[in-house]
């Protein structure tokens, strides 16, 4: 959910200075697969022998200039249907999050009630 939020706040930020003259646009990059890679490895490890490997710990969502885009005469990059895709997909994956995290807690909240 904080990377959905990092990324809406980028986009946010990127159209606020849609008509600013040299301004670059920047995007969230995460590691939240590294993450989600070292949780999965963690939970499946049965003996202390199995992926002798360390994984990297989930970083947090850094914020890093956007690349490849076209240049305005003015210096400006951002691209205003880029940022509202973006600000829709990030959307999207804040109410995904949020839904799932819901259910999790109906099901703590059942388990809970079902053993009185």
């Amino acid at each position: 959910m904080a990377t959905a939020v990092a990324k809406q706040s980028a986009s946010a930020s990127n159209l606020a200075n849609l008509d600013t003259p040299g301004y670059r646009a920047h995007e969230v990059f995460s590691q939240v697969l590294d993450g989600e890679i070292a949780d999965a490895a963690a939970m499946a490890r049965t003996s202390a022998g199995h992926l002798a490997g360390t994984l990297p710990a989930p970083g947090p969502a850094t914020l890093q200039e956007s690349e490849g885009l076209p240049t305005r005469r003015d210096g400006n990059n951002v691209q205003l249907d880029r940022e509202l895709l973006a600000m829709s997909r990030a959307a999207g994956d804040f109410s995904a999050a949020q839904t799932a995290l819901a259910a999790k807690f109906r099901l703590v909240r059942y388990a809970i009630n079902e053993s009185r």
